[in-house]
Formats: structure tokens, sequence, C-alpha cells
């Protein structure tokens, strides 16, 4: 909870919990489509994160030079994940394949069901999250704004559930607040929006709702100056969350003065 908020004193805040891993920074970011490898370093250094998320399908084993060359290990918790896989048992292909390289036994699942929406399969994404639990993994995992499929897969063990606020690399931010409020109603696990943020306000927007975090990468990889959007989002993050925390006024229909009405 919020420590304190006087000012010139540190605002603290407890920190985000997925299993037995703690993080005090909100935002996770995804390391694909940088024009650089050198760009990427700069932008996850202004992005604050201690997490960053790599798609094991782009890590070229055989390489002398990978991706997971370019990322400081003592500064960041590797999140692999299972982009690009569309069944049950892919995924959990993906998920041992990692977790013998030695990079983590924390995975962000996904199982799409589509090629053009990138949609993910809500009955193998279910599947391979029992499998994948069962098997001893952390399972963080990537489905649609659905409150019961979210559920459904918190019961199948999943530690955090993170729901798209909008299609993948689409950039059109939050675009069902309301089903977003349900899943959180229930959630016993952290949630996580993925997909969609395209701008720092859609961060903020995320995080005013109550997520305990936001996961994206098209958002600042595509950006015009991806290092400075990077700085954006993590600013975002953090008003949100200090802005959920502090509690916001209630809306009203009509005005209502902010002075007293005598002053005498």
């Amino acid at each position: 909870m919020l420590a304190a908020v006087e000012i010139g004193k540190k605002i603290e805040d407890k920190k985000i919990k997925i299993g037995k891993y703690e993080f005090t920074s909100r935002l996770f970011v995804g390391t694909g489509k940088y024009p650089s490898m050198d760009v990427m370093k700069e932008a996850l250094d202004a992005s604050g994160t201690e997490v960053v998320t790599v798609a094991i399908r782009r890590v070229k084993i055989n390489d002398t030079s990978t991706l997971l060359d370019y990322i400081d290990t003592k500064k960041y918790k590797i999140l692999p994940n299972t982009a690009g896989c569309y069944s049950a048992e892919e995924a959990i292909r993906v998920a041992h394949l990692a977790r013998e390289m030695g990079i983590s036994d924390m995975i962000k699942l996904e199982v799409l069901g589509d090629e053009r929406t990138l949609l993910p399969d809500p009955v193998e994404t279910v599947k391979a999250t029992q499998i994948l639990v069962k098997e001893g993994f952390t399972v963080l995992v990537y489905t649609s704004d659905d409150p019961i499929i979210a559920r459904k897969l918190e019961d199948a063990g999943a530690m955090s559930v993170m729901p798209a606020g909008a299609p993948i690399g689409s950039g059109q931010g939050i675009l069902n607040k309301n089903n977003i409020r349900i899943i959180l109603e229930s959630a016993r696990v952290p949630v996580i929006v993925d997909a969609g943020v395209g701008t720092a306000s859609d961060v903020t927007i995320a995080m005013e709702l109550g997520c305990e975090g936001v996961l994206l990468n098209t958002g600042i990889a595509h950006a015009k100056d991806p290092v400075l959007m990077a700085r954006a989002m993590k600013l975002a993050c953090e008003s949100g969350r200090f802005a959920f925390l502090s509690g916001r006024i209630p809306k009203r229909l009509y005005a209502k003065a902010s002075s007293p009405e005598k002053d005498f």
C-alpha cells in the first residue's frame, strides 16, 4: 500500500508478486521489433523495467551471437514466452526448451488461435496452463478480456492473468474497460494488461483501473523515438499506479463548487 504521500518523502508501494517472484517495476517490456539491438538496450534502461520478455523462437541457439547476448541478466529477469505457438503441445515444448536452456521456469504462455487476429485459443490455452502448472512452471497467461476465461485460467493455476487491452500490435489501447474491471473484481492473482498498448495514456488507464502491471512491446519499439517513449511509459505506469492508490474523486453529473459556500 501507499506508505507516504507528503512532499519530500519517498512514495512507497508494495512489490508485485508473481508466484515466488517479486518486482518493484510494474512495467514489463518486450524485446522484439526494435530498429537495432543498441536501441533496444537503451529503451529497456529508460523504461525502468525489471522483466523483459523474449520469444524463445527468436533465439537462434546455434548462432555465435543471440538476442540474449544483448540483455543484462544481472539487471533484468528474462521472461520467456511461447509467441507463435498455435497448440497446447507446441507451447509446452517451447516452455520446456526455455527451462532446459536455463532461462527461467517463469513462462509467459501464448497459444494463438488465428494468424490474422492473433487472438488466443481459449481451449488450448487452458489445457497448456493446467499441464505447465503441474510440471512446476510459474505461468503468466495471455488471454482475451473475457472474464470467464480469465477465471478458468486462474482456477487452472495461472500465477498471473494477462488480458489483452486490444489486438497484439494494434496500438488501440484499452478497448473494453468494463471487462477488465470485471476480471479485476474476482481475480486473486495479479492482472497484467498485455497487448494493444499504443501510448503512455493507455498504460495510465490500465493502472488506474487497478491492474497490477502492463506488458508492452510494439508501443515502444515502433515509436519514432523508442527510448523517449520507453521513458514516457515508465512515468505513465507510475502515475497510474499512484492515482489508483490515492483514490480518485467520484464522477458527478453536475458541478460542485470547490470553495465553501461561506468564507466568513
